[in-house]
């Protein structure tokens, strides 16, 4: 009987190359012959790994997720435990931009995905939508810690989303524009000396 790993291992190869397939031609590229192809792997061996093609879509959506996610935590363990609110945040939020290759890609593929549950046929907005709110949650969280119990829940979650959305539309941004990419560790510090007020 094959090892758990050999399914696990097999199952992040296909959604390795379904995100390479993405990224260089969107999400209808991606069909279970050309991520076969792109992984080396027949076309029953996707199938088998995840059914119908919505699956394989979510599943890479969360391999890219969780990729980004696990490159967040390094950063975020790199802080070192004196770390206050506003290192916190600035470090969440530079680990959002596309700043290295990587991350390009990945906010190339995340972007994709978001267009997908406007206009697609497999995928819904609730279907990504648990990402933002956590992040949301987590920037909300610290921002409760620098301004004090008593502050008001509505006013940080709502200053929690602007900064999201600030962040998400100059992510984009920066996959077109080499100027906004020059300046983006500028603009988020401009960013939370306008809101990370205690």
């Amino acid at each position: 009987m094959p090892r758990l790993a050999d399914h696990e291992e097999r199952r992040a190869a296909i959604t390795g190359a379904a995100r390479r397939v993405i990224a260089r031609g969107g999400l209808d590229a991606a069909t279970f012959q050309s991520v076969a192809a792109e992984a080396g792997v027949s076309v029953r061996s996707v199938q088998y790994y995840f059914g119908t093609k919505r699956e394989f879509l979510l599943a890479t959506h969360r391999a890219v997720v969780t990729d980004a996610g696990a490159r967040l935590h390094q950063a975020l363990g790199e802080l070192g435990p004196g770390a206050g609110p506003r290192d916190i945040v600035r470090t969440v939020l530079l680990g959002l931009l596309p700043l290295d290759e990587a991350r390009r890609e990945n906010t190339m593929i995340l972007g994709i995905f978001h267009a997908a549950t406007l206009t697609g046929p497999h995928l819904e907005s609730a279907d990504t939508a648990e990402t933002p709110t956590y992040i949301i949650d987590a920037v909300a969280a610290q921002l409760r810690a620098l301004r004090g119990p008593d502050a008001d829940e509505a006013t940080l979650r709502a200053d929690a989303e602007v900064i999201l959305l600030a962040v998400a539309g100059l992510a984009q941004g920066m996959l077109t524009d080499q100027g906004m990419t020059e300046r983006a560790t500028e603009l988020v510090d401009h960013l939370l000396d306008r809101v990370m007020i205690g």
